[in-house]
């Protein structure tokens, strides 16, 4: 049976603990000074708490509308410097603290807080990477309208998938535009016949004078625009 001077003990821990967190609300329950742009919430805890749910996204969103967010302060004003990439707008769902803490020193939630991941995009975001993303300047890149992720993954933009030089080396001038051998940007397939003197006719009697009658995979013998020939006809790719 419990002593009633034990219970008596709690009870009076417990009013005490009541008291100071009345008396003391930054002391007794904030977790640190806020952040230098939300000073004027200081001691305002529901501006971002509902009582028993903690701090939660709409009380965020009352303040930082989403279609603003990265693009305009909070009272509308265009934010000055170079353009910043606005991809909150494109989120699944809008789950501010699931990413953003706020109490400077306070390691409350920081293990269970995430960093940004693609897969917290919308699929028609997700499918268009220069949402986000300024295409390449790169011969490799320019003019290329094929989609990113057939080289690319969302892990990291290097390093890629696809490693040209294990088909063909990309050196001098043959360091042009995809689309000048790949035409429409169709990866699938390619032509060597498009530029200087590769002349699909003279190609092939040429070959044809050293019994290779298959001309139409250029890379399956040569590798680079200097080297020579790997081997002999074929329509192998490695």
């Amino acid at each position: 049976m419990t002593r009633p001077w034990l219970l008596a003990a709690v009870a009076a821990s417990l009013a005490v603990v009541v008291a100071l967190a009345c008396l003391y609300p930054r002391v007794m329950l904030s977790p640190g000074p806020l952040l230098p742009e939300h000073a004027a919430l200081e001691g305002d805890c529901f501006a971002c708490h509902a009582p028993l749910r903690g701090a939660v996204a709409e009380r965020c969103i009352g303040c930082h509308a989403v279609a603003d967010i990265g693009l305009r302060s909070t009272t509308g004003v265009v934010r000055p410097g170079p353009a910043r990439v606005a991809f909150h707008q494109n989120l699944r769902g809008q789950d501010c603290v699931a990413c953003h803490g706020e109490h400077q020193g306070s390691r409350i939630g920081q293990a269970a807080r995430m960093s940004f991941s693609h897969a917290l995009l919308q699929p028609a975001a997700l499918a268009t990477c220069t949402t986000c993303h300024v295409a390449p300047a790169s011969n490799l890149h320019r003019g290329f309208t094929a989609g990113c992720a057939q080289c690319h993954g969302t892990e990291a933009w290097a390093p890629a998938s696809f490693d040209h030089a294990r088909h063909f080396v990309l050196e001098g001038e043959h360091d042009v535009p995809c689309a000048s051998c790949h035409v429409g940007n169709d990866t699938s397939r390619y032509t060597c016949t498009n530029c200087h003197e590769h002349a699909p006719d003279r190609i092939a009697a040429r070959h044809r004078r050293e019994g290779i009658e298959d001309v139409r995979n250029c890379a399956s013998c040569h590798r680079s625009a200097h080297g020579e020939p790997q081997r002999r006809g074929g329509r192998e790719r490695d």
